[in-house]
């Protein structure tokens, strides 16, 4: 096919369950392409001489190659391709803001739609893996070196990938009881089911990393008692999951949950299924979520599914600044969300029983632009009003994970906690530690942690092999 041709054919729209029905459930909500959207999708790529979307993706799949192997039907290949330089390909394909990334500078998304790279990704790790057809690659001699990796989240995961493809011995160490850091605990089974997160562990697995669960480095070890024990170098990658609170009267009543609490109970101690599983959350009645990002987003869409009279997100700027993914947002209104925006929360307001009833809020408005670029949002004097709600779900960031600065003076880290690196090699202050991922950025997105994991690993094998 030409290209004119090629750009005639149609954005391939993804199948999806009715709002209706998905509200009422926690099944994933796209179905995925069948192959055959998946090849007429893929024949949109016009396969540019210079294509912007490799570089607009943070671990550099080579997505023209990709795209031409599943234009042609090959979909075990495609899989394949991208998998060498992406890990966590199923994953990436539901969770990563493609939107922001490859599809924007996609060429043809300037005159019409992107091609659906993130949709296709997702497909041809799909298809490999319910084919039966993941293959491991071929894993090098032992190179006598070991590296510890703190963690197993995205970052991690990818270090350990990287590393043990390069021939290293990798022990991950995960403090829960499940590898996968925030991508079984953070994201909703609706949004990423957590058999396709345990596939990609369980490849990992293959490929021959360890995986110690239960595994709280900073208190059963820490960073320099491993580094005197035998591993070479270490990588960490403990997230940021230190939830940040308002500090406004009525956070301690009943009823009042950080979204990390709320969101684990739900997704890891699978508290939707009460009492099948041992762990409860309260359900309510009417349910507020406070903050305007992914995290909120999740959390709001959760909530509409333990089947309360009503569950609104207050957000304090407008709806043009919500950094939530759009497609997030559009999910969550026609499954029946509603918004209270330009609104702040100043009192929680509890019964005679200290539990939550009703939150005092005030007006706002946008003033000048702040740091972040965005309008900073000033209170209305007079504006303050009631909302009912008994549940009350505060999602406005987290910070970094403090244990391992505590416990390794050496780590330095600034003014908020996160620990501080050289971006182009993960280097720590410390000699053979390494950082990637949300404990070095704050709060990001699952590719960006697993773009500092790639630069990590290559920077560990040159310290590992060279010394440099």
């Amino acid at each position: 096919m030409d290209i004119k041709d090629r750009m005639k054919i149609p954005k391939q729209s993804m199948p999806e369950q009715a709002p209706a029905e998905r509200v009422k459930n926690f099944r994933e909500v796209p179905y995925g392409y069948t192959s055959e959207q998946a090849m007429e999708e893929a024949k949109r790529c016009i396969q540019c001489k210079k294509p912007l979307c490799v570089g607009g993706c943070p671990v550099n799949i080579d997505i023209p190659w990709f795209i031409d192997l599943m234009a042609e039907g090959k979909f075990v290949e495609a899989a394949r391709k991208i998998k060498e330089t992406n890990t966590l390909p199923a994953v990436c394909g539901r969770v990563c803001p493609q939107e922001d990334q490859c599809e924007k500078v996609c060429v043809i998304g300037k005159k019409g739609e992107p091609v659906s790279i993130g949709r296709l990704e997702r497909f041809a790790a799909d298809f490999e893996r319910e084919q039966g057809e993941v293959a491991i690659p071929v894993i090098p001699k032992w190179s006598g070196k070991k590296v510890a990796v703190v963690g197993s989240g995205p970052a991690g995961l990818t270090v350990a990938g990287d590393l043990v493809k390069k021939g290293h011995k990798v022990t991950i160490f995960e403090a829960l009881h499940v590898a996968g850091g925030v991508l079984m605990y953070g994201i909703p089974e609706f949004r990423l089911p957590k058999k396709v997160v345990q596939s990609e562990v369980d490849y990992l697995k293959r490929m021959g990393v360890k995986i110690e669960c239960n595994a709280v480095v900073g208190k059963l070890d820490t960073v320099d008692e491993l580094l005197e024990n035998g591993y070479d170098a270490v990588f960490i990658g403990t997230g940021a999951g230190l939830p940040y609170f308002m500090n406004i009267p009525g956070e301690n009543l009943v009823g009042v949950y950080s979204a990390n609490e709320y969101l684990t109970r739900l997704n890891l101690m699978k508290a939707y299924l009460f009492p099948e599983y041992e762990t409860p959350v309260i359900r309510g009645r009417r349910v507020v979520v406070i903050g305007g990002g992914n995290t909120a987003m999740d959390a709001a869409r959760t909530a509409l599914r333990l089947c309360p009279e009503e569950v609104t997100i207050v957000y304090r700027r407008s709806r043009e600044e919500m950094p939530a993914r759009v497609e997030e947002v559009h999910h969550g209104e026609e499954e029946g969300l509603k918004f209270q925006l330009l609104t702040n929360p100043v009192r929680f307001i509890g019964d005679h029983e200290g539990r939550l009833k009703a939150i005092e809020c005030v007006k706002m408005e946008l003033g000048e632009p702040d740091e972040s670029g965005r309008r900073r949002p000033v209170a209305v004097k007079g504006s303050e009003f009631c909302m009912d709600a008994d549940v009350a779900i505060i999602s406005i960031g987290n910070g970094a994970n403090p244990l391992i600065p505590q416990t390794t003076p050496d780590v330095k880290v600034n003014k908020w906690g996160n620990i501080t690196v050289d971006y182009e090699t993960g280097g720590t202050s410390k000699e053979g530690v390494y950082s990637g991922g949300d404990i070095v950025r704050g709060g990001a997105t699952v590719i960006l942690a697993m773009g500092d994991g790639r630069r990590a690993a290559n920077a560990i094998h040159r310290y590992l092999t060279t010394g440099g």
